[in-house]
């Protein structure tokens, strides 16, 4: 309908807004479920293991004893590293699956 040249989009507007709202709410909620899950890297052949959560925090590392040596200290350094980078990866890949489920693969500036 157009009343004094304007067309009436009240409805489909408010239909927008109401969609608009449901899916900040899923995201909303599947971030605070991401944020409460963990994944987990290795190097050294589980030597150094490193876990990540949803906010890409590192919530725990563990070190086997037989890979401290304190003639190379660098070695460790490089596994701790490498265990801690791929966590982070892994904690990045999580939330973009997930949260491409609900946003059917659109990238929205500011999600994560």
């Amino acid at each position: 309908m157009m009343r004094g040249g304007i067309p009436q989009m009240g409805g489909n507007m408010n239909n927008l807004i109401k969609q608009a709202q449901k899916l900040q709410k899923q995201l909303e909620d599947m971030r605070v479920e991401l944020e409460q899950k963990t994944v987990e890297a290795s190097s050294g052949g589980g030597a150094v293991v490193a876990v990540a959560n949803g906010k890409k925090q590192i919530v725990d590392i563990k070190i086997k004893q037989e890979v401290v040596d304190p003639d190379d200290v660098e070695m460790l350094q490089d596994l701790v590293l490498a265990a801690v980078n791929e966590a982070l990866n892994k904690a990045e890949e999580m939330m973009a699956t997930e949260m491409g489920k609900i946003t059917g693969g659109l990238n929205i500036p500011g999600l994560f």
